[in-house]
């Protein structure tokens, strides 16, 4: 085997190792591993099973929570369309309730909210359904918080990678490494008092992930086709590790939570006044 065959071959396959990879590194201490998304395993009330070993945890749950579906929201259309990613939200109730920091309520989630009370309605009012059944009026468990999460960045953020590979690697994986994109996702959560309407808590989160866009068609149409997820799909991949970045973030500060105080009391005037 001559040198330029062996050098061939050693390119290819790092090339083959970076699809392979997908290549999503996390803003802080949350790791994806080789789980699809940085939320993983399950939960069944204060029990969890599988769950990211880098999730924050709190002994006692703070109260119940809504969390906001972000459908309709001026990012939500266009991420979904990029990412093939459908909804973050439930990947981001796993990680809360895993977390046992608080009581997920079906409240945030307005096609599951008004599922259940379509349900809740037929079963109380239809006659059809055993006596005993327990439907009664005043049963549903209030929210205490609602948590918003939003995406503020999700671009391309450098092209160090595919230039450095680009020069290194010859023929098509030439255009394989050129191709490549650095992509960043930066999110944010933030939380709020639902009696009061007074935030409780904002944080961010941020992670990376090699885009490997239309370098694919490096490996004709039949491969490119193939492996086409590879050119969205660590975006989204990204994103859930940014939203569980950032919750772990918030958790840290909410364990040491203190209540801002104003002087005089909350919307009373404050102490900035304006002059005469």
């Amino acid at each position: 085997m001559n040198n330029k065959t062996s050098a061939t071959l050693r390119w290819s396959a790092l090339a083959a190792s970076l699809l392979l990879a997908g290549c999503v590194t996390p803003g802080g201490m949350v790791s994806t591993g080789t789980s699809p998304t940085a939320a993983t395993g399950g939960a069944a009330g204060g029990t969890s099973a599988g769950a990211n070993p880098n999730l924050e945890r709190c002994s006692a749950p703070m109260g119940t929570l809504a969390v906001d579906d972000g459908r309709g929201k001026e990012w939500y259309a266009s991420f979904g369309q990029a990412t093939q990613v459908t909804s973050i939200e439930p990947l981001l109730r796993l990680a809360v309730q895993q977390s046992n920091c608080f009581v997920i309520t079906s409240i945030g989630n307005n096609r599951t909210e008004s599922r259940l009370s379509n349900i809740t309605d037929k079963q109380r009012n239809s006659g059809e359904f055993r006596a005993g059944s327990n439907q009664q009026k005043g049963q549903r468990v209030a929210a205490d918080y609602f948590m918003e999460p939003a995406i503020i960045i999700n671009n391309s953020a450098t092209g160090q990678l595919a230039g450095s590979l680009a020069g290194l690697i010859g023929g098509g994986f030439g255009a394989l490494a050129g191709g490549l994109q650095t992509k960043a996702s930066v999110v944010t959560l933030t939380m709020f008092d639902i009696r009061s309407g007074v935030q409780i808590a904002i944080s961010e989160g941020n992670s990376t992930s090699t885009n490997f866009g239309a370098a694919l068609g490096a490996f004709g149409g039949g491969a490119a086709a193939g492996l086409g997820g590879f050119s969205r799909t660590p975006e989204g991949k990204a994103t859930v590790a940014a939203f569980v970045d950032a919750y772990n973030s918030m958790v840290i500060s909410l364990r040491n939570y203190k209540a801002q105080e104003v002087k005089g009391g909350l919307g009373r005037g404050g102490t900035l006044k304006v002059g005469q």
